[in-house]
This record gives C-alpha cells, structure tokens and sequence, in this order.
C-alpha cells in the first residue's frame, strides 16, 4: 500500500545494502542517512529530499548533485517536511532558472501515467507526466473527439466518432444542446477514442477485449456493481451501456449459487474460454486475504501439473505469481482444491500444508466481498479406503 512504498523509498535513500557479490553499497543520500542516524530528521523529511534530488537533471554534475543533497540535509534539520519542499524549488531553480538543462533522458525517467483507486463513488484520479511527444499527440487527436455537440453521452442525437466525420447539420443541432465543460468534453472524446479502437470502428483493429462479471440478478434489477478482469468496479447501469456498444464478454452467474450458467460471446479455444471462465468464478487472486486482480493472476492448476493435474476448469484456480509458487506439500505452502458442497460449493479453497492440525480450508472473502459473512466454507468429505 501506499505506507509500505513510502518506507522503502525512504529505506532506498538511507540505507546501505549489500549486492550479490558482498559487496556493501554507501547510501545513495549519505548526508541525510547521517543526519536521520542522528536523530535530526525523520522519514518524512528524507522523502521530501528524495523527491527532489530525482528531480535534478541528469546533466547536472555528480559533485553539484553530491553539494545539493548535503545542503538538503542540512536545511532539514532546521525545517519541518514542507519546508524542506519550498527549499527544494528554490534549489532547483537555481541549478537549472531556464530549464535547458533538463534532456531527454529526463524525460524518459520522469515519463509516467498512473489511474488511481476508485473512491466510494467509484470515480478515479489520475497522476501523469507526460512527454512533450505524448502530449502532442493527444492535442492533436483529442480535439477531434471532444470536439463541441460530439460524442455526448446525455445526448441520444450526439454525432459520435470524430468532427470532421460529423454530418454538419447534425453537429450544429448538437452544440447548441451540449452543456458539457470543456473537461467533460476532454472525458467523453477520450472515451469515445478508446471504445473505438478496441472496437474496430471504421475498420481499425480490436485492440482489446473488456472482460466484466456479474450476477444475473443485479443484470435483471440494472442495479449493483459489476467487476472487470482489471480489478475496477463498474455500475451495472453502465455496464448495460458499455455492452450494447463495445460487446464484451459477459460471463453472468447465478446470485444464489455462484454456478455459471453460461459464457457469452466466448470462442471455443479451450485456453481462452477457461481463463475466461475462471474469471468470471473467481474474480482474481483466491488466496486468503490475496487483493491481486484477476490481470495480475495465472492459471494455477490442482493437483500440480507437474504431478499429473489435467487442465480443466474443475482443476483450476486464479493464483497471483506469488501465491501460485506457495503451493506444495512442505510446512510453509499450500494445498488448495474446489468445494464441491456448502455455501461456497464451487469457490477455489486454500489451507497450509504440512500441518495435520489445520484442517479449516479458506476462501479469499477479498474477491467475493459482497458475500455475507459468517459463511465458513465447508470441506469435501474424505475419500472412502478402496475395499
């Protein structure tokens, strides 16, 4: 989470690290590793410097750069965090005031897009740096898009696609309707871009496929909250919007039993419809308490595929890379296997190996959060001995 990267970034700056070879590294922060050994400055401070010292340029000197961590320091004991930030500015004006020594290889290093968390309304933030080259391409494709009266989703008349594409009378009508700030408009066109790449539209080529999962019942009621293979959550209202344009697959469950009734729009390769399947049954990671996305997962197999496991869907389970490599019979892995009765009949379940005590299997209640509690799952019956 955002603490556990806050404390290796700073254990990053100050500490000292030995590599493969034994060899002992210095701290890449040495004056501010002496001062936090000190007592004088504390973990937020040495974030604060971090931050700034990533931001000098590349071109600057190693004895500048060496100069300006030690001036840093220094001012940090004197300085709460956000001080430290306001000196940082400053410094940085100072070693670069018209900004041409910042190069591409800048650049490249500080290139970044990240979305977010959802909030409690489902809505995401996103963080960016963008390069000059990325930047001119969405000014250059965007206003086609977001152009005024197109691609309105309030607007059942809207043109969609691009401006120049627009029937003229059409988009005239539509911008004297179109309400939308120019934020919104940016919201919209960006959307509209992406739905038509992944789609196909006017003969591109797909670029992707939108894999979502929900329970016929929130499908009948067009309420509740459906979940996509990348971990975001989609209202279902949307999500009725979403397929009747961009035709994802749709792998509906039943809201009683969890079974699967059927795959929509699945093709008949086996490796596919099962990693689509398996989605659809367990959403991501069915480690205990593991919150890895279903992207982020493999198809672990049970028994072990090195031990004879048959790729099908019984036999199946999402497992991130992690927990995918925990499986085994030693004390400290794990066994895992599919409940065939009990309210998670069907769930993937886990429990340590090793230990004849720890009879309790686990589900991963994180996936499945919607579920009510206090619903223990409940373990196969043993195999009977062969007469």
């Amino acid at each position: 989470d955002g603490t556990a990267r806050r404390r290796r970034l700073s254990a990053a700056g100050i500490g000292r690290f030995t590599d493969l070879q034994g060899q002992t590294h210095p701290p890449v922060l040495p004056a501010t590793a002496v001062a936090v050994g000190e007592g004088a400055i504390g973990a937020d401070h040495v974030r604060e410097i971090d931050a700034i010292m990533d931001k000098i340029p590349t071109a600057i000197d190693a004895s500048v750069r060496a100069r300006a961590e030690v001036q840093l320091a220094w001012v940090a004991r004197e300085l709460s965090p956000a001080g430290v930030r306001t000196a940082g500015i400053r410094l940085l004006a100072h070693l670069d005031p018209d900004g041409t020594v910042t190069d591409e290889r800048d650049r490249k290093r500080l290139r970044g897009f990240t979305i977010l968390p959802q909030d409690l309304r489902l809505m995401s933030k996103v963080r960016g740096y963008l390069t000059p080259a990325l930047r001119a391409e969405m000014e250059a494709a965007l206003p086609s898009w977001a152009a005024p009266g197109m691609n309105n989703p309030d607007d059942p008349d809207s043109p969609s696609g691009t401006v120049e594409s627009a029937d003229p009378a059409a988009l005239a009508a539509a911008v004297e309707r179109d309400t939308r700030t120019p934020g919104q408009r940016t919201h919209d066109g960006l959307q509209a871009l992406l739905r038509a790449s992944r789609t196909g539209v006017g003969g591109g080529r797909r670029s992707g496929d939108l894999v979502i999962t929900v329970t016929d019942h929130e499908l009948a009621e067009r309420a509740g909250v459906a979940l996509t293979a990348t971990g975001t959550r989609l209202p279902v209202a949307e999500l009725i919007e979403v397929a009747a344009t961009a035709t994802p697959h749709l792998a509906v469950f039943s809201a009683h039993t969890g079974q699967a009734l059927y795959l929509g729009r699945g093709r008949r390769l086996a490796s596919r419809a099962q990693r689509l399947m398996l989605f659809a049954r367990d959403r991501g990671c069915t480690a205990p308490g593991c919150a890895a996305p279903f992207t982020r997962t493999q198809a672990h197999h049970f028994p072990d595929w090195a031990d004879g496991g048959p790729t099908d869907i019984d036999h199946l389970g999402a497992a991130c890379g992690r927990h995918n490599r925990s499986v085994g019979p030693r004390r400290g892995q794990w066994q895992t296997m599919i409940l065939i009765d009990g309210p998670h009949a069907g769930r993937v379940a886990w429990r340590p190996s090793g230990n004849r005590t720890a009879r309790r299997w686990r589900i991963n209640q994180i996936q499945h959060a919607e579920l009510l509690p206090g619903h223990e799952p409940q373990p196969p019956p043993l195999p009977q001995p062969r007469l």
